[in-house]
């Protein structure tokens, strides 16, 4: 009768225990850090900017600071150096997120998929891909922040940087992304159907065409903060020469595609990263409360 007493109350201990240490708690793993959320009402899986890593996210995107709490269970991955992706690529991380939700044993009702700088090119093109492919994995949303999800405006761009020679900054950033884009893509003029398949979202293609097109029906949101003020004065940039600029075209195509939950938020002076630098191209242009209404308001 004791013996029983006693491996009753074990079990019972084993299993609070057990409860402890997967909900609320950080589990890492290869290419991921997961945080369950004791009561979970959506999924955020976030994807770093181009030379970033999940310590990076964790530091800059201030908003994830205690959302678990709010029953947000995050996935923070670290696949970065990417603009875009190709299919053998969209196929791994799509594998790989399969793995995370199984062996955590995590709910994939209320997903939301979404990534800062050429963090958002990803999670557009992994969403686009997950819906295409009609994956048990369908994501609910989509959060793009500050994006250059225009591979074809983001050559020009990076150009017209070079070209200006008004920030050291800006030209080493735009000699490097000619010089990736042209070798792994091509020069735009002679490579266009590689651009189209790639790239986001053109400005330059049809509504019906790319990848844009199958975020007809879900909830998306495209951030920016266009400061032209501290543009003109550190960049010498232009409106539309800015990430701001593609990311009100790509709102405006998928209002024509019928997207009625398709959101474009223009922040103003939230552009400040975790140093306390101003800087309008930061994670913090996101608004954490206003994210979890998002995420936890189905319609």
């Amino acid at each position: 009768m004791r013996k029983s007493v006693f491996l009753t109350v074990l079990s019972v201990f084993l299993m609070v225990f057990a409860t402890q240490n997967i909900f609320g708690q950080t589990i890492e793993g290869s290419h991921y850090e997961l945080t369950v959320a004791p009561d979970q009402k959506a999924v955020l899986i976030l994807f770093p900017c181009f030379p970033c890593n999940i310590e990076h996210t964790k530091t800059e995107a201030g908003f994830l600071k205690g959302i678990d709490k709010k029953g947000i269970t995050t996935i923070l991955l670290d696949y970065n150096q990417k603009l875009f992706l190709t299919e053998s690529e969209k196929q791994e991380y799509a594998k790989t997120l399969h793995r995370i939700f199984k062996r955590n044993k995590i709910s994939p009702d209320n997903i939301y998929i979404g990534g800062f700088s050429g963090g958002g090119n990803v999670a557009l093109l992994m969403t686009a891909f997950l819906i295409k492919n009609q994956d048990p994995l369908q994501p609910k949303g989509l959060m793009v922040v500050d994006s250059p999800i225009d591979l074809e405006k983001l050559y020009d761009n990076a150009k017209k940087d070079v070209a200006k020679n008004a920030d050291p900054e800006a030209v080493e950033e735009g000699r490097y992304l000619t010089e990736l884009l042209e070798k792994e893509i091509g020069k735009p003029d002679t490579s266009r159907e590689k651009y189209k398949m790639f790239s986001p979202y053109l400005m330059s293609a049809s509504p019906d065409e790319g990848n844009i097109q199958y975020l007809k029906n879900i909830k998306t949101r495209l951030y920016c903060e266009p400061d032209l003020k501290w543009q003109l004065e550190n960049k010498n940039r232009t409106y539309e020469e800015l990430n701001a600029y593609v990311l009100e075209k790509a709102y405006q195509t998928l209002l024509k595609a019928g997207n009625t939950q398709a959101e474009l938020i223009q922040t103003k002076d939230r552009g400040i990263r975790a140093n306390g630098t101003r800087h309008p191209h930061s994670w913090n242009i996101v608004d954490g409360n206003e994210l979890v209404k998002w995420m936890v308001n189905f319609r």
